[in-house]
This record gives structure tokens, sequence and C-alpha cells, in this order.
């Protein structure tokens, strides 16, 4: 993994984050609201499993796009 990758990743999460706030601006409020209302050890789990889900998707890309 290059630099180069490294920041193509951080340009692609924040060009798709820009487009939800632009676009679904009381989605994202519904959303926090929503995630506000979660039990602490609940959200923490989502964030692992989003980790996980985002390493295994890379995993996939690496070993079979190229």
């Amino acid at each position: 993994m290059t630099g180069t990758d490294i920041l193509t990743g951080i340009a692609l999460v924040l060009v798709i984050e820009g487009l939800v706030y632009a676009l679904a601006p009381s989605l994202v409020e519904r959303m926090l609201e929503a995630l506000r209302q979660m039990p602490l050890e609940t959200r923490r789990t989502l964030g692992l499993v989003t980790v996980v889900t985002g390493v295994v998707l890379l995993w996939i890309a690496r070993s079979f796009g190229g």
C-alpha cells in the first residue's frame, strides 16, 4: 500500500461523506439522533463491525482486484 493509495482512500471517504451532507442533511440528523439513543456498547460494536467489514473489503480488493 502506497501513500497514494492512502490519500485516494481518504479522498473517497471525504467525497462520499460530503455528498451525504449535501444531498440529505436531514437524514444525517436522524442518523445522529438514532446513534445518540443507542447504548455505548452497541455503538462500539457497530464501529468494530464497520472496521472489520472495511478490512475484509480491502483484502478482497487487493487479493482479487489485480
